[in-house]
């Protein structure tokens, strides 16, 4: 894992690139150099649209191998941010006395820190929490609307240089569309994935595999799910994420929507799920799915499978469906 300090001399090293990894969330994480000046500019549009100043103090939670632990050192060194840093982990406010100006977690993150009164409390008056890297739960964003102050959803990657664009979780101004930050525009693909435009910090128009509706303005946003998490069943069309917000209030245990190939309709819905007893998946696959959404198989496993930045890994979940054999007809 690289260290601040390690990360900090290659930051001001005479290179203009910097090298940094996908997330891996959809496949292999991929090697991706990026120009300094981008990451700046980046840096610089996030501080000034959440109104950072000078002194300000940032919590760096999570690891510098990865683009949103990068930002988080490189919005420090551009806009003059105090930097707090914690090993990163499920509980980065354990250690915490006194609650930062300015953070930015990942869902798993904030979820765990609900748990802890001590943990929810430094969480609650944080000024300007950032969430991303992964879907944000129904209930989880239901608790959030009650805290102070800002907290924000964000749609980004590693080719963005983190977030282009974010949506207020609470408060008056709370919203399911994104706003694209300053310089940053949008449309879609003709087959309905999200583009993006953002000239200060990717080279070119950037075709996201995201599928999305824009508004009437024609500049803010929803998403609704990847293209490559699309089932395509009987000929019907299912998105594994709407799936799983749906039963996700319904499902104690940690679970994932997955696929596999079948002779007969080409691709089949498979649930896996963080628990031996199957009984209560079941029943909420059958109360709140429409038939043709239903999981055919569902597949008790030890553990979810994540990348390491804490998302769904996609591509091994499908791996492991192929060995699914509780079928649920």
């Amino acid at each position: 894992m690289t260290t601040l300090n390690e990360f900090l001399k290659e930051w001001h090293s005479d290179s203009e690139r910097m090298l940094v990894h996908t997330s891996g969330s959809t496949g292999t994480p991929k090697p991706l150099w990026v120009e300094k000046r981008r990451m700046t500019a980046s840096a610089r549009t996030t501080c000034r649209f959440l109104g950072l100043k000078p002194g300000d103090t940032a919590l760096l939670c999570m690891s510098l191998d990865y683009i949103a632990g990068m930002m988080m050192a490189v919005r420090a060194e551009v806009c003059g941010l105090h930097l707090v840093e914690v090993t990163p982990s499920g509980h980065p406010l354990a250690d915490l006395e006194s609650a930062p100006t300015f953070a930015a977690m990942v869902p798993m993150q904030v979820f765990n820190s609900m748990q802890v009164p001590a943990e929810r409390e430094i969480l609650k008056q944080i000024k300007h929490l950032i969430i991303g890297g992964g879907a944000i739960d129904d209930d989880l964003a239901a608790e959030l609307k009650g805290f102070p102050y800002a907290i924000w959803s964000t749609y980004g990657m590693t080719e963005t240089l983190s977030h282009i664009a974010l949506r207020r979780l609470n408060g008056p101004e709370a919203s399911e569309w994104y706003t694209p930050l300053d310089g940053v525009s949008v449309g879609l693909s003709p087959d309905g994935c999200l583009t993006i435009n953002a000239p200060e910090v990717c080279a070119s128009t950037l075709v996201t595999n995201d599928i999305a509706d824009i508004d009437s303005d024609g500049r803010h946003f929803r998403i609704h799910g990847r293209k490559d998490n699309v089932i395509c069943s009987g000929g019907i069309k299912i998105q594994a994420e709407e799936v799983e917000r749906m039963l996700a209030p319904h499902i104690n245990a940690p679970f994932i929507i997955t696929k596999r190939k079948d002779k007969k309709f080409g691709e089949v819905v498979v649930l896996l799920l963080q628990d031996e007893n199957t009984a209560e998946a079941i029943t909420a696959c059958k109360k709140v799915l429409p038939k043709y959404w239903q999981p055919q198989a569902i597949l008790p496993v030890s553990q979810i499978p994540t990348t390491e930045t804490g998302k769904p890994a996609r591509k091994e979940a499908e791996k492991m469906a192929e060995t699914a054999k509780h079928d649920l007809a």
